[in-house]
């Protein structure tokens, strides 16, 4: 019987160069770098510089209700400190979660591009800009954006169609490695809670286990260092921690994607007037003292305060004390 060719994938649309050194990378992503987050954005960057030159390269990850964090980012062939910035709703970040496709600096002339906070050397702007957003599968079954990949160059006209379509093969592929780990994650947290390798989510003590073991690793790297004559042998040495410590900083940043977001999600399911109330609440006020505090009537606290109850679905004015606490201290 013959096949049907409308089943099959759509074949990408690159030169052959591009195509040989995309399914390199499709073979060594699947060798070394499962397991590795830091090493897997790494070889991508370094991937993309083997087809078109680019001057600034960045992963980000939404996190909670209007978050982006970035556990790694590159610019000018060094590395930069991973951060966290809030968008707002005219940057890229927002562009991306409302069209889910590709950005590229054209479309608008840079407008969503330069509204978001900059990255990379701030000192200049960038000439060509694509980003283009990762996708997993939603609790719905829906694909649903869960960070982006970006290049950026300080030179006009730098990515052309074909650069953007690899861009945009290897950022699913990114995705896929990413999701999978994910996907592995859930399946072990449905397991009973008493399994001792099931993963929960992350609280102060993983944070400390994590620094803790990775720091004693650089450490023992550098005394292994002083213990060795010759400044080759140091220098090899001290490159080699300085690594390490780009890719700790890297996966603590991860680390807290795995954070509980249910404080600052319960807030800002609140009102603006019942979130006034609420902080108050944080402080322990009793609703005479929150009517005062905000020259309202103590009917109209009453009434916010039942409503905050519900909304948290908490047996006590304690509890929700207690969480909104948690989210004020973030």
């Amino acid at each position: 019987m013959p096949s049907d060719d409308s089943e099959r994938p759509a074949r990408l649309r690159v030169d052959a160069e591009t195509t040989l050194i995309l399914r390199e990378a499709f073979h060594k992503i699947d060798a070394n770098y499962r397991n590795d987050h830091y090493g897997l954005y790494d070889y991508a960057r370094a991937v993309m510089s083997k087809i078109v030159p680019l001057d600034h390269f960045y992963i980000g990850f939404f996190h909670g209700a209007n978050r982006v964090r970035y556990p790694y980012g590159y610019d000018g062939g060094m590395y930069t400190d991973p951060a966290s910035h809030i968008y707002g709703p005219h940057g890229q970040a927002a562009w991306l979660l409302k069209h889910r496709q590709t950005y590229r600096m054209q479309y608008d002339n840079g407008a969503a591009l330069n509204a978001g906070v900059a990255s990379g050397d701030t000192s200049r702007a960038s000439a060509d800009a694509v980003t283009t957003p990762l996708f997993r599968r939603g609790r719905d079954g829906e694909p649903a954006v869960f960070g982006m990949m970006s290049m950026q160059s300080y030179r006009p006209d730098t990515f052309d169609d074909n650069a953007v379509r690899a861009f945009e093969w290897l950022a699913d592929l990114v995705a896929r490695v990413l999701t999978t780990e994910a996907e592995d994650v859930d399946a072990l947290r449905r397991l009973p809670a008493d399994v001792e390798d099931a993963p929960q989510l992350v609280t102060a003590d993983h944070i400390v286990e994590l620094l803790s073991s990775r720091v004693a690793d650089i450490r023992q790297r550098a005394q292994d260092a002083l213990a060795v004559p010759g400044t080759g042998s140091l220098r090899e040495v001290l490159q080699r921690i300085v690594t390490d410590c780009q890719q700790l900083q890297s996966d603590l940043v991860e680390l807290t994607l795995d954070i509980d977001n249910g404080p600052e999600e319960r807030f800002r399911s609140l009102t603006a007037a019942e979130q006034g109330v609420a902080v108050l609440l944080g402080s322990d006020m009793h609703n005479e003292q929150i009517a005062r505090e905000l020259g309202i009537s103590l009917h109209t606290v009453k009434t916010h305060v039942r409503n905050i109850l519900a909304k948290y679905r908490m047996t006590g004015r304690a509890a929700v004390a207690d969480d909104v606490r948690k989210h004020l201290a973030r």
